[in-house]
C-alpha cells in the first residue's frame, strides 16, 4: 500500500498509571512492580499514531511530576499533547496481575478524586481542538467518571457534530463507575445520539443504552439501535472465544447499515497481555474506515490489529500498518524479519 495522507484524529479520556508484578507473578510474590500508563481512549490514539495518523489525546493530569511524566509517555508514542490540561487531583491508578492458562487476569482500580474527574465546563476549546480533524473518539468509561467529565464529553460531541467531524464511541463502561448520582441510562443515550459509529454488542446496547436485547443477533440489534439513534451509520462488534487465559479466538463484525460483514477468525494461542486489545480493535476500525476501500477490509484490519495486541506487553498496540497487513494476508509464521 502506498503512503497515505496523514489524517488528524482526536481522542478524549482519562490516562492512568498501571502497576504490574514482573511477568506473570502475583502481587503477593513480588517486591517490585513495573510501571506504565494507559487508558482506553489514549490507547486508541497511540495505536493510530503507530499507524501513521496525527493523533491528539485530550485529558487532564495532576499538576506535578507524575502528570508531566504521563505527558512525556504520550509524547514518546507520538501523541500531540498541546491541549492537555493540568490541575488539582491525583493520578488515577490501576493494578494488574496478568493471568496465565486457567488463572484469569485481575484488575484493581484507584481513580477516585483523580485530576481527570475534576474537569469543569469550559476546560477545553473543542472547536479549536477539532479544527481540521477527521475523527473524534470516546468511550463509555469517560462520562462514568464524573458529571464534569460527562458534560465535557457532551460538549466535545456537539462541537464535532457542528463542524462535521465523524464521531465514534465504544459504549462499554465499567460497572464500578457512575458514583456521582447518574446512571448509564441517564447519560449515555444523549451522548450516543451524536455518534456516527458505535462499537457495541447487543448486550452493550441493552446495558448501556436500553436498546435491543442480549438475545438479539447483531443485525437486528443494530437495526433497533439505528431506529433509536438515526445518526448512527455503522455498528461494530467482535467475538472473543476464551479457551483459557492464554488462548483466545478473535473475530470482528461490522453492520454496514444493510448487512453484517465478518472477518476471518484468528487464533491467539500464547497471550502475552490482554489489556488494551479492545482499544486496538477500535483503532483498527477507525484506521480502516478512514483509509481502506470497504467495510470488509476495515473489519479484517481491525481483527488482525486486535489479535496482534495480545502479543504486545503493556496497554498499547505498538505495531505498524505493515505488521497488521501481513497478518491479514495470512502470514502467521512468526518468522524473524531480516
Amino acid at each position: 500500500m502506498g503512503k497515505l495522507r496523514q489524517r488528524k484524529v482526536v481522542t478524549f479520556g482519562e490516562v492512568m498509571m498501571r502497576f504490574s508484578p514482573p511477568g506473570y507473578a502475583k502481587f503477593s510474590q513480588t517486591t517490585t512492580v513495573e510501571l506504565a500508563y494507559g487508558g482506553g481512549e489514549a490507547n486508541v490514539a497511540i495505536s493510530l499514531a503507530y499507524f501513521g495518523l496525527e493523533a491528539f489525546h485530550i485529558t487532564r493530569f495532576p499538576d506535578n511530576l507524575i502528570g508531566r511524566s504521563a505527558t512525556q509517555y504520550l509524547r514518546h508514542h507520538w501523541i500531540h499533547t498541546k491541549y492537555i490540561s493540568y490541575g488539582e487531583g491525583r493520578m488515577g491508578k490501576y493494578f494488574l496481575e496478568k493471568g496465565a492458562v486457567h488463572r484469569p487476569s485481575v484488575v484493581v482500580y484507584e481513580r477516585d478524586s483523580s485530576a481527570f474527574s475534576k474537569i469543569e465546563a469550559g476546560t477545553f476549546d473543542w472547536e479549536r481542538i477539532l479544527r481540521n480533524a477527521e475523527w473524534f473518539h470516546w468511550t463509555g468509561i469517560t462520562p462514568g467518571i464524573s458529571q464534569g467529565a460527562a458534560n465535557e464529553c457532551r460538549t466535545a460531541i456537539e462541537a464535532a457534530n457542528k463542524i462535521g467531524v465523524p464521531v465514534s464511541v465504544d459504549v462499554h463502561s465499567r460497572k464500578n463507575l457512575w458514583q456521582y448520582g447518574k446512571s448509564k441510562l441517564d447519560v449515555m443515550p444523549e451522548l450516543v445520539s451524536g455518534c456516527d459509529i458505535v462499537i457495541a454488542s447487543p448486550y452493550d446496547m441493552q446495558e448501556n443504552l436500553g436498546v435491543a436485547s442480549e438475545t438479539d443477533d447483531l443485525a437486528s440489534a443494530s437495526e433497533k439501535l439505528k431506529k433509536a439513534f438515526p445518526r448512527v451509520k455503522k455498528v461494530v462488534d467482535k467475538k472473543r472465544e476464551a479457551m483459557s487465559a492464554s488462548h483466545n479466538r478473535i473475530q470482528g463484525y461490522i453492520w454496514t447499515g444493510e448487512e453484517v460483514v465478518s472477518s476471518p477468525s484468528l487464533d491467539v494461542t500464547h497471550i502475552v497481555d490482554r489489556v488494551g486489545t479492545g482499544d486496538a480493535y477500535a483503532a483498527g476500525i477507525i484506521y480502516g474506515l478512514l483509509n481502506l476501500n470497504d467495510d470488509q477490509q476495515a473489519v479484517n484490519f481491525a481483527a488482525a490489529a486486535c489479535a496482534l495486541k495480545h502479543t504486545v506487553e503493556g496497554d498499547v498496540n505498538v505495531v505498524t500498518v505493515e505488521d497488521v497487513e501481513s497478518l491479514v494476508e495470512g502470514n502467521t509464521s512468526g518468522r524473524i524479519k531480516r
